[in-house]
């Protein structure tokens, strides 16, 4: 087949590139043609908190990527959907995450669908943002009524997209799958030495970008919860904050856990990712609320324990009590789950269960619901086609 990728890609950084990428390159492992369409302009400065949009790694050699895409500009969008419309692809896969993004994808789209045969299926990470304005609620709808099928990355997801379908459109769930591409684990020993660490400590993880409905602050609380149990315990929080670094730091001081907790306000390069995995006893996410996590899917590559809270996609993943926790979103919760992991030796027995499950969460698994959309709405359309002719 031939396929276009609509969504965030290099030269742009983070996730999502980093997923649209692998998802490339697993579509033309298994043959298929594929080109990524991605942005000249995808967020205004102003709308943009971190540090940069852009990756200082080297540009992906074995993919066909070009930037077309302005995202606040109308008559762009207009001329890259008559462009990706005569590329004459089987399918247009638009890689959905943001409201902002609704306006720009759901004309393309359309413009694709008027001037081609070109089946247009969304791949959404999100459909709502975490704390939903009623701007996202206007702009979904124009997203959803654009495409003709759906694959979304947890079944929360799923519900929210039904919400804004008054057609009933084709809609399906497909776990994330696992970030393989960062290297090899590690030996701890190995991974700590590199990050200057203590070899015989104890060490969890929090790691990605860092903004309110993560929930560092009840990690933290946590933290402070159990340093009496657990005297070794140490919390790496690693990654770039896309808020106000200060209220942390001065919450660590407050609970009197300064010398607990290594903080690394920076956007980790690929090549170091394995370092901070691999130095883990267990990876943490204590989010407030969520669809789902890239992070997760990281830590089964590396097969880490994970202490998730139930909320979103993350409880339907972690399974609670065998290869990590899925807790409410409270600090006593979460430090329950910490000493019980430390104090009764749990690290062997859940990473034997991370590495079954990790299984399921193959790339050819997410890419067989996107081409299976793409053979039933084509048949569907046939059928459609053949019953209106014979009226």
């Amino acid at each position: 087949m031939k396929i276009v990728i609509l969504g965030t890609a290099y030269p742009y950084r983070g996730g999502l590139a980093t997923f649209n990428e692998r998802l490339a390159r697993q579509l033309q492992n298994e043959g298929h043609e594929v080109k990524v369409y991605t942005f000249t302009l995808q967020y205004p400065a102003l709308l943009f908190p971190g540090k940069t949009q852009y990756s200082q790694e080297q540009p992906p050699a074995d993919l066909h990527i070009v930037r077309r895409v302005n995202s606040c500009n109308p008559f762009n969008w207009l001329r890259v959907g008559r462009e990706i419309a005569r590329e004459k692809a089987d399918l247009l896969i638009s890689c959905y995450w943001m409201s902002f993004m609704a306006p720009c994808m759901g004309t393309i789209a359309r413009v694709v669908k008027r001037h081609s045969n070109t089946r247009c299926v969304a791949l959404v990470h999100n459909m709502l943002p975490h704390e939903p304005s009623v701007v996202d609620r206007l702009l979904a709808p124009y997203f959803v009524n654009s495409e003709d099928g759906f694959v979304a990355l947890s079944q929360s997801v799923v519900e929210d997209i039904a919400r804004f379908d008054r057609k009933n459109k084709p809609k399906t769930f497909s776990p994330h799958p696992i970030y393989d591409h960062y290297g090899q684990l590690l030996a701890k020993s190995e991974a700590r030495k590199h990050l200057s660490l203590r070899p015989d400590g104890q060490y969890i993880l929090f790691f990605g970008l860092v903004r309110a409905y993560k929930g560092l602050d009840l990690l933290l609380d946590a933290l402070a919860l159990v340093k009496d149990q657990l005297p070794e315990l140490q919390l790496m929080v690693v990654g770039e904050f896309y808020e106000d670094q200060q209220k942390y730091v001065n919450q660590i001081s407050e609970l009197g856990i300064t010398d607990r907790v290594v903080l690394r306000n920076e956007f980790v390069p690929d090549a170091d990712v394995k370092y901070w995995f691999s130095a883990a006893d267990m990876v943490v996410q204590p989010y407030r609320s969520a669809t789902q996590s890239g992070v997760t899917q990281v830590a089964f590559h590396f097969l880490k324990p994970m202490l998730v809270t139930n909320v979103g996609g993350l409880g339907e993943i972690v399974r609670h009590g065998q290869m990590g926790y899925a807790v409410e979103p409270e600090a006593q919760q979460i430090a329950s789950a910490l000493v019980d992991f430390y104090l009764n030796n749990r690290e062997k027995d859940f990473i034997s269960v991370v590495n079954q499950e990790k299984k399921k969460y193959e790339w050819s698994r997410l890419t067989e619901r996107l081409l299976r959309y793409e053979h039933r709405l084509e048949t569907t359309a046939k059928s459609a086609c053949r019953a209106n002719t014979d009226g």
